[in-house]
């Protein structure tokens, strides 16, 4: 059985919720649906070849609009593919991180399409291929601090015996190496091997390690993406936000003990100073409270569910709306569905974003993926000790 349902309003996706409920709830009483008792997994149907030249297809602008939806059904079933081997690693990865830091975070998602193409097609990697992507499904951990974050990394570099390969290569340490627009993470990529179901290896999962201080302000920075219709993420924001970031993540860095973003000031009273000025130019602690005031949440019953469907709308910044849909663990495939659909239905539209994300609970959710929640609390809290402490900490 299959759900339809048209993008209309808010009373929409409540109502959606309610068959969904219905539907597994009769599903479960007659077993008429196989995936409820048995996890299917959307399983690869198109050869690397085919992956490859959906993504040489959409990132060409002289296409058929016909080439551009088959190049989309290509990338749907392989972004969705990598759903069990993510899962795979994201269930060992809960377990070490809850060893460590009982109240660490771990969340899983998969990349959303147009950041795919995107990437495909900004200058530094238009040499790779859809097929070798490797953050297409990719797994975080955030700690408490820095020293759970490196022992956490440690285990994973250390392991021995592990089935999947750890692609050296390709792993990316940005908290002793911070990136010039000021993230700060640690990143290991790992290629997926089985002994017993060969679907899946070689597929490429990318498992991401912060700090508290660090997914704060990365967080941040998404926040305000979305409400200013920026892209400081992919370093192609206004100067001035821009500026701001990558100092006060030089400041937060300070407060780890770690490295600091190349081409900040060294003096800690010139750095202070200039985040100070910063912060009262771009009015950051109004704006930041503003936004996450005027967001509207439509939250229906979101209890047994493992992944969700957030859709978020600023076309009115003083009325911006956050959609959130649950799915249990059982329906990863619809929620791929569900979330190619909802893609195709905000393409192009800066007003709006989408993404499809595997937590816990709802509460995880709202704690690692604070900036469809437009919450800047941690991140504002963390400003506002370094600026009453004079940038002396």
């Amino acid at each position: 059985m299959r759900i339809y349902y048209m993008h209309a309003n808010s009373n929409y996706l409540e109502y959606l919720n309610l068959c969904m409920r219905i539907y597994y709830m009769h599903a479960k009483v007659f077993k008429e649906v196989y995936y409820l008792k048995n996890m299917v997994w959307t399983k690869p149907i198109y050869n690397r070849t085919k992956v490859d030249n959906a993504g040489h297809i959409l990132t060409n602008k002289e296409v058929s609009q016909e080439d551009i939806e088959n190049a989309l059904t290509v990338l749907n079933n392989w972004r969705s593919s990598h759903g069990y081997p993510m899962n795979t690693f994201q269930a060992r990865l809960r377990q070490k991180a809850k060893v460590i830091d009982n109240t660490s975070l771990v969340v899983q998602r998969l990349k959303r399409v147009p950041s795919i193409i995107k990437k495909l097609g900004r200058e530094q990697t238009k040499t790779m291929t859809l097929s070798q992507m490797q953050d297409i499904a990719g797994c975080r951990a955030v700690l408490f601090d820095i020293g759970k974050v490196n022992q956490l990394v440690d285990i994973y570099r250390k392991s021995r015996g592990l089935k999947h390969k750890r692609v050296k290569k390709r792993e990316k340490d940005y908290i002793k190496n911070p990136k010039s627009d000021g993230y700060r993470s640690i990143h290991l990529i790992y290629k997926y091997k089985s002994d017993k179901i060969k679907t899946y290896d070689g597929f490429l999962i990318e498992i991401q390690f912060r700090s508290k201080i660090q997914h704060a302000w990365a967080t941040a920075i998404e926040i305000v993406d979305l409400f200013t219709k920026q892209a400081i993420k992919s370093n192609e924001g206004e100067e001035e936000w821009k500026n701001f970031f990558r100092l006060v993540s030089s400041a937060f860095a300070k407060i780890e003990e770690q490295p600091e973003v190349p081409n900040t000031p060294q003096d800690p009273n010139i750095l202070y100073n200039e985040i100070k000025s910063k912060v009262e130019k771009l009015k950051i602690f109004s704006k930041m409270d503003s936004w996450s005031k005027a967001l509207k949440v439509i939250e229906p019953q979101l209890k047994e569910h493992h992944f969700f469907l957030l859709e978020l709308d600023v076309s009115e910044e003083n009325n911006a709306k956050l959609s959130v849909r649950g799915y249990p663990e059982e329906a990863e495939s619809l929620a791929t569905e569900h979330y190619l659909e909802a893609e195709k239905l905000q393409s192009g539209n800066l007003n709006k974003d989408v993404v499809l994300v595997g937590a816990r609970s709802i509460e995880e959710l709202k704690k690692a993926y604070l900036n469809y929640f437009a919450d800047s609390k941690e991140f504002l809290g963390y400003l506002k000790n370094y600026l009453e402490k004079r940038g002396n900490i």
